[in-house]
């Protein structure tokens, strides 16, 4: 069944439209929303606005030239200070090579890069011209690249010779000419010079940055597009099966990702340094590292590397010499630092942070006490959000300044959002109860759809409550008894043991709470008796390292007990010294469930380090049998 947009409530029309009006708009929009052919909604119909002049042109002519835009780190220690004019000047600069490479409105445009400026420049030179670009992760295979290549039939890619990881100078020319091989739709390569080192070279197609953009012109006037002109595309997966790609518009887009921007972090331009660590091959750097800060005349710093490269203070050292106030960062990454030792962000000077934020997943409240007592010296608010790809913007979190923080909770929807906890009927649950995440209203920085497939953009977000109307986020969710919406991570990662829906997350929260577990990893395992059973992959802190395997584990399946239920207590409990996971840090879940269910692992080439899944399969080899039963 369709939905029925004519029955729906709609959204705070007024309010989006005060939020557009922070942007520059070459034409006033004639409608703020247009839902006459929901779920393809259009939002400010009529408006014309240019993504890169609100974010680059117009702080300059407002005076802000020579405000620095990117305290830039490179991984080897080199930095770079760019300022709003340095930044219109390459944003130009590379405009006018893209068109002298016969490129025009509507193309598409291909980016593998590493956390380098040219990434941003690329981003912004598209965004000026009406490209829609398709940045890839860094870290994805030629395979993956290929792909997302192929699916937005880009005519060019823009990348790098190579990437520096944890020391090293790797490789991404050499990979990239390995996807390009069979994408013929590529007309030009475009290859910036990072590392030095030698690559292959195809004459006529391949282009060095160096020699083509720096002859250009320094000005170039921005062309107006059209409100729901396509901003970029971003895949969600490809590791497996076709991708994804996420289409996002312009005017809606950069609307929210301005707004939540400045008030999910309590911006003030003219004094915050702000640190968003993502990578911008998500869409986190997307719309927090790129377009909401630049929009909002942001100073920003942005680092290359790894966290632990050349040292573990490496971060902390970064928040030190730039006075960052607002640091924005993932839960894998805090239960890292909290790995390595609470004595070494002890070591710098932290006291600039004022706020704290956590994105990716739901973070466990250990983690979120850890954060703000040894980042945010116990007195940084930590704003938790929860959001998606799809979503292209924060839409539940607490406020700096708002009601009391609850760790682990993302709390409320911001103003001008709706978001709903309902059962499999489609009906708002009561307060303490579980059930899905919908949102029940538009925003503008929606998704408009998936790139050239619309059954399944209906199909996969629209069918379900198709016809309340519904967005189906995919997540389970639950109201505490003040009606706070508490996430509990991807309905697939929701296991059902003996008709108890538990989370995946709340377990893993469980056994980070004890004072012996580093990092955990919970999955769902097929159970003949009890449909699934819980099987938990931990990383023991160092001073549990020494207790045996045996009396952790009871202890920990006991401590799971007690803080949610006995039916919660894993069925088995495996000490590992690392968890498999992707270079941006997300857990390969679906190789720890080959594990638990005893199936050969799978393919590992997304894995950041491939041998920790050799060293868990080994240790597990020398293993005793499960500890405990049920």
């Amino acid at each position: 069944m369709s939905p029925r947009p004519d029955r729906r409530p709609a959204p705070d029309l007024e309010f989006w439209a005060r939020q557009a009006g922070h942007l520059h708009w070459e034409t006033e929009w004639s409608e703020v929303l247009d839902r006459s052919d929901a779920p393809f909604v259009r939002w400010f119909t009529g408006g014309r606005l240019n993504a890169a002049y609100n974010c680059v042109d117009r702080h300059v002519e407002a005076g802000h030239g020579n405000q620095v835009a990117f305290h830039w780190e490179g991984e080897p220690g080199d930095t770079r200070a760019i300022t709003y004019a340095d930044l219109r000047r390459e944003v130009c600069r590379t405009a006018n090579a893209l068109l002298s490479l016969g490129l025009r409105a509507g193309d598409r445009v291909a980016i593998q890069l590493p956390m380098i400026p040219e990434a941003v420049f690329a981003m912004l030179a598209c965004a000026r011209l009406g490209l829609p670009h398709s940045v890839v992760f860094g870290g994805f295979s030629p395979a993956a690249l290929r792909s997302r290549i192929e699916d937005a039939g880009a005519r060019l890619l823009i990348t790098s010779d190579g990437q520096y990881r944890r020391g090293r100078a790797e490789p991404m020319k050499a990979l990239t000419d390995e996807a390009t091989a069979h994408t013929p739709g590529v007309e030009h390569v475009l290859v910036v010079r990072r590392t030095g080192t030698a690559v292959p070279w195809t004459e006529g197609r391949d282009l060095w940055w160096h020699e083509l953009v720096d002859r250009q012109s320094m000005e170039h006037t921005p062309e107006a597009f059209d409100a729901e002109h396509p901003l970029f595309i971003l895949y969600t997966s490809g590791t497996t099966g076709r991708p994804k790609g996420i289409l996002h518009t312009t005017g809606g887009y950069l609307t929210q990702a301005a707004y939540t921007h400045r008030t999910v972090f309590s911006l003030d331009p003219g004094s915050d340094v702000y640190w968003c660590t993502a990578d911008i091959g998500w869409i986190t750097g997307h719309t927090y590292i790129v377009y909401g800060p630049l929009a909002n005349r942001t100073t920003s710093v942005m680092y290359e590397g790894t966290p632990s490269t050349p040292h573990e203070g490496r971060h902390f050292e970064i928040i030190e010499r730039y006075g960052v106030s607002v640091y924005y960062t993932a839960p894998t990454l805090i239960r890292t630092f909290m790995k390595w030792g609470e004595d070494i962000p002890a070591r710098y000077d932290l006291s600039s942070i004022r706020v704290l934020g956590s994105v990716g997943e739901p973070i466990n409240p250990e983690a979120w006490r850890w954060y703000r007592t040894h980042l945010g010296a116990g007195r940084a608010p930590v704003v938790d959000t929860w959001w998606q790809t799809e979503t292209g913007a924060v839409m539940i979190a607490p406020l700096p300044g708002g009601p009391p923080a609850k760790p682990g909770s993302a709390q409320t929807p911001l103003p001008g959002i709706s978001a709903k906890v309902v059962d499999d009927r489609g009906r708002e649950v009561g307060k303490g109860e579980s059930g899905y995440l919908v949102l029940d209203q538009p925003w503008p920085s929606m998704l408009r759809g998936v790139w050239g497939d619309d059954d399944r953009y209906r199909e996969t977000y629209w069918s379900r409550f198709a016809e309340q109307g519904y967005y189906f986020a995919g997540d389970g969710a639950r109201y505490d008894d003040d009606g706070d919406i508490w996430l509990l991570g991807r309905v697939d990662d929701v296991m059902n043991v003996s008709g108890h829906r538990i989370s995946t997350a709340e377990v893993e929260s469980a056994l980070v709470s004890h004072p012996a577990v580093a990092e955990a990893a919970v999955v769902g395992a097929s159970d003949p008796t009890t449909g699934q059973a819980v099987v938990a992959f931990v990383i023991l802190r160092g001073a549990a390292a020494g207790t045996p395997a045996d009396e952790v584990v009871s202890a920990l399946r006991e401590h799971v007990a007690r803080e949610i239920g006995p039916i919660a207590k894993p069925r088995r409990i495996l000490v590992v010294p690392e968890l498999p996971k992707t270079r941006s840090g997300k857990i390969m879940r679906r190789l720890l469930r080959d594990v638990a269910e005893n199936r050969e692992t799978g393919d590992v080439s997304t894995l950041a380090d491939a041998s920790v899944m050799e060293l868990i399969n080994a240790g597990l080899a020398g293993a005793s049998a499960p500890a405990g039963g049920r």
